[in-house]
């Protein structure tokens, strides 16, 4: 288990820093190369406008209400809502602070243990928390595709991936939900049905010559998943879809803050149609190598759902991005001195 010294200098400065600086430049070059006052003229705030956009900050409370719910839930009761909201904004927090690709789960992982007192169970919670986001994502790709007209789904154009990948961006996508289709399938078995024979598994692969170097990483997986077992198996079907519901709500608010800021800003589009979008969006972001996405995000919103925000696309997405991103660096900031203060000063 992480000391706190380990956990406070992963929330350096220097961190926070680079994730505003590469953010915040990405914005302001956006906004700024074809700059043109006249257009912010004809913007007229009328009540709608003024409605939506603080509908925006409720998707964000929402977004955040549902996590903490999520929470409660899988730890059955053991984290209230008072150290819920602390667990959640620093998970956001050390998310926002890692590469998109990598994720704040090992933080995660120390904040939950520290609250329950039991590593076993706080193992399960943040795996079953992964799986429970990937399933949401893999369920409603196809109900969307189903609902939304699919030759309208993917923005026109290829992404540059590396020097010598440069793919289409159905492409990417398709190969994305692949992946995260193919890995939640593969530790949800493993979980709930054969979780010792995945493990054994495990070891034996990766005892091959060209994979022995990541043997170690891949017993720590195995032991994970079968602790995640234990502690899961066995819960009954009202746990599941409280638990999925939350995830359901939280996900779905954090998709439609985008889609309140366009209503602010044109006041239409197809809502639904944005919806899809992001969801295409996610994927991309999910490859990215900066922390919490900063710059990417910025850069890609206007990308996929432009020609539904009108002369406004750069500065919707950092409007977007300071209520969904930079807030949980000022606020991660601010909690974990004192998350820190009332764990070690409970413990001893």
């Amino acid at each position: 288990m992480k000391h706190p010294d380990q956990i406070v200098k992963l929330f350096s400065p220097q961190r926070i820093i680079l994730a505003v600086i590469l953010g915040l430049a990405v914005s302001m070059y956006m906004i700024f190369k074809d700059f043109n006052i006249a257009k912010y003229q004809e913007i007229h705030w009328s009540l709608n406008g003024i409605i939506f956009f603080v509908l925006a900050l409720v998707m964000m409370f929402i977004r955040d209400l549902a996590y903490i719910y999520r929470l409660q839930i899988l730890t059955e009761g053991r984290i209230r809502w008072l150290s819920g909201f602390q667990v959640i904004m620093l998970w956001e927090f050390s998310s926002a602070l890692t590469p998109s690709v990598v994720g704040g789960s090992a933080a995660a992982l120390f904040f939950v243990t520290k609250e329950i007192k039991s590593a076993g169970k706080a193992t399960a919670i943040v795996m079953i928390t992964a799986m429970l986001d990937e399933l949401f994502y893999i369920i409603m790709v196809p109900v969307l595709i189903l609902t939304v007209n699919h030759h309208e789904l993917f923005v026109q154009g290829n992404f540059q991936l590396s020097e010598n990948i440069n793919l289409p961006t159905n492409s990417i996508f398709w190969i994305g939900y692949g992946f995260i289709f193919t890995l939640t399938t593969i530790i949800s078995s493993a979980i709930f049905f054969k979780p010792v024979f995945f493990k054994r598994l495990l070891i034996i692969l990766f005892s091959l010559p060209l994979l022995r170097r990541w043997r170690r990483n891949a017993v720590e997986a195995g032991n994970d998943i079968v602790i995640t077992s234990k502690e899961m198996r066995g819960k009954k079907i009202g746990f599941w879809l409280k638990a999925f519901g939350a995830t359901f709500f939280s996900w779905t608010a954090r998709f439609w803050v985008v889609n309140m800021l366009i209503l602010a800003f044109t006041g239409g589009g197809d809502q639904l149609l944005i919806y899809a979008r992001q969801l295409v969006m996610w994927v991309v972001l999910l490859i990215s190598p900066t922390p919490g996405g900063s710059g990417v995000a910025e850069y890609i919103l206007p990308k996929f759902i432009g020609d539904f925000m009108g002369n406004f696309g750069d500065e919707i997405a950092l409007i977007w991005r300071l209520i969904s991103y930079y807030a949980y660096l000022i606020i991660g900031a601010i909690v974990l001195p004192i998350w820190l203060k009332r764990i070690y000063t409970k413990n001893h």
